[in-house]
């Protein structure tokens, strides 16, 4: 089922949070979201996945609006990862990532087992969550989310608090989980953006300024001036990256 935003739009005051945003996305698609700081970029994810209501507009999977789905059905089939998380207990490791798993009632028997191993907690499992890093917690709200396989995903900047080498695996795992399953991300890291997604889509003061495959956009002049920066493009084994100056 694809997924749909239509014209949405929501207001805060006088400040233009959303403004006519319509977009459309495959069932199976990497999307790398990108912009400033205020850009619209977390309210979108949460719009999308019927976080926040829009003042205007709909948002549709397949041919059901998701705001009329009911919230049981709608978690499984759109996993959203907050930029933020804070359970209302403090569960083990191991609760957490069963009780992501019990949004499906037909999961495979193997499929915590594999969702710990995947994101390295199996030694982390009786461990509270008060006690976990920052990078710790990130990879357990991974392992909740993802341990169900939602046919939608919705990440809001999920490795921004992961090493190096965490962030790495976790946002080309994300982006590799394309090829099957649709993965729309709030990327921070501009050149794992471009890198590693098939679609990225720049967004500024609520606005989509341009949408397209990365090998077009990289070049675009208008990703400079969003971010108010100069961009010098470097060739390298793996393509271009950026390397912003005043």
């Amino acid at each position: 089922m694809r997924l749909t935003a239509e014209k949405l739009t929501i207001r805060r005051g006088t400040t233009m949070v959303l403004a006519d945003v319509s977009l459309a996305f495959d069932k199976a698609q990497s999307v790398a979201l990108i912009g400033p700081n205020g850009a619209g970029k977390s309210t979108l994810l949460k719009t999308l996945a019927a976080l926040e209501t829009p003042d205007s507009g709909h948002v549709r999977l397949g041919d059901r609006d998701v705001a009329a789905i009911a919230p049981a059905e709608r978690t499984r089939e759109i996993g959203f990862l907050p930029q933020h998380f804070e359970p209302h207990w403090d569960f083990t490791v191991g609760d957490l990532v069963r009780i992501g798993a019990a949004r499906h009632s037909n999961l495979a028997p193997t499929a915590i087992g594999k969702a710990m191993a995947t994101y390295e907690l199996a030694n982390l499992q009786e461990r509270r969550w008060s006690t976990l890093s920052g990078g710790e917690r990130a990879r357990v709200l991974l392992a909740m989310v993802l341990v169900a396989d939602p046919p939608v995903l919705l990440a809001d900047e999920p490795a921004a608090a992961l090493d190096i080498r965490h962030r790495l695996d976790v946002t080309e795992a994300l982006a590799a989980r394309g090829r099957e399953r649709l993965s729309i991300v709030v990327v921070h890291d501009l050149d794992l953006a471009f890198r590693s997604f098939d679609r990225v889509i720049l967004l500024d003061r609520g606005a989509v300024v341009a949408d397209a495959p990365p090998q077009k956009l990289i070049d675009d002049p208008r990703l400079d001036a969003v971010f108010g920066v100069r961009f010098e493009r470097l060739g390298t084994g793996d393509g271009t990256a950026l390397r912003a100056k005043r």
